[in-house]
């Protein structure tokens, strides 16, 4: 389960905010996770709130926001939606497409006191 070293991440990068701003809690945290980014939203969460406690995000909500794999067609030039590394266009049925969103582990937003 590599959820649980990327919450580990996400906290370490949470407590560097902390230090460098002076704020004591995080009240929300916001992730972007890109539908090819091989994570699982429910695993997250749950290793996620097992990371969290007694530390500054103890308690704080997380929120998840997934982003389309979308990807470009080598072939007919088409942008079109991915949600496998490995497909056929769907415009044209060649294979050949190449991931252009959808691979991303963003921390997006701290809602802090």
């Amino acid at each position: 389960m590599h959820e649980l070293a990327l919450a580990e991440s996400v906290l370490q990068m949470v407590d560097e905010a902390a230090q460098a701003n002076g704020f004591r809690r995080v009240r929300r945290i916001v992730l972007e996770i890109g539908q090819l980014a091989a994570v699982d939203p429910a695993a997250m969460r749950f290793c996620f709130d097992a990371v969290v406690r007694e530390t500054v995000a103890d308690g704080a909500v997380l929120e998840i926001e997934e982003i389309p794999g979308r990807g470009w067609c080598v072939h007919c030039a088409a942008v079109v939606p991915m949600d496998d590394f490995v497909a056929a266009c769907p415009q044209c049925g060649r294979f050949g497409v190449q991931s252009r969103n959808g691979r991303e582990l963003r921390l997006k937003t701290l809602e802090v006191e």
